[in-house]
C-alpha cells in the first residue's frame, strides 16, 4: 500500500495548535471527521481508547495514532503538524510535533498493520522529518509523504 492511497491533500493540517496530547488528538479527530465524513466525537473516542492501551508516540517528535472505525470503507490517513510540540508519552520522552494518524475499517486485518509499519518506517527518516517541519504548504507535505522511498535519504538518526 502506497501512502498516496491513504492521504488526501485535504487531510493535511500544517499549523495546528494544541497544548496537550488530548487536544492534539482532538485536532486529528476534527480533521479526520471532515476528511472521512464521520463523527469527530466517535473518532476522538477511538483514538483515546487506543492511547490508553499504550502511547503511539514513536519517537523523534513523531506520533502515529490509529483507530478502527465503523463506517469506513478502506484505510485512510491524516497528517497534522503542530505549531508547538506537546508531551505525548513517547518512547523517547521527546514531545511530538508531527502526527500521522491512520484509520482502518472495523474489520481490517493485516492491511492496517502493514500501513502502520509503512508510516513508521517513512517517518524514521531524519531528513524527511526535517523537510516535513520546514514545508510551507499542504501540497509540499503531501509530495514529501508520497515520494518514492528510494529517492530520499534513509537516515534514522535524530
Amino acid at each position: 500500500m502506497h501512502i498516496g492511497e491513504l492521504l488526501d491533500r485535504s487531510a493535511i493540517s500544517l499549523r495546528a495548535s494544541a497544548a496537550s496530547k488530548r487536544q492534539a488528538l482532538k485536532v486529528v479527530a476534527d480533521l479526520a471527521a471532515r476528511s472521512l465524513k464521520l463523527d469527530a466525537g466517535v473518532i476522538l473516542e477511538a483514538l483515546i481508547e487506543r492511547e490508553q492501551a499504550g502511547s503511539t508516540g514513536v519517537g523523534y517528535g513523531v506520533a502515529a495514532p490509529h483507530a478502527r472505525l465503523e463506517g469506513l470503507a478502506g484505510m485512510r490517513g491524516v497528517f497534522v503538524r503542530l505549531e508547538q510540540p506537546v508531551d505525548f508519552d513517547s518512547v523517547d520522552d521527546k514531545p511530538v510535533d508531527l502526527i500521522f494518524a491512520l484509520f482502518a475499517p472495523k474489520d481490517a486485518g493485516a492491511e492496517h498493520l502493514r500501513a502502520l509499519a509503512r508510516v513508521s518506517r517513512l517517518l524514521r527518516q531524519a531528513n524527511l522529518r526535517e523537510q516535513l517541519r520546514q514545508a510551507g504548504t499542504a501540497d509540499a507535505i503531501h509530495a514529501l509523504l508520497v515520494q518514492d522511498p528510494g529517492s530520499s535519504a534513509r537516515s534514522t538518526a535524530a
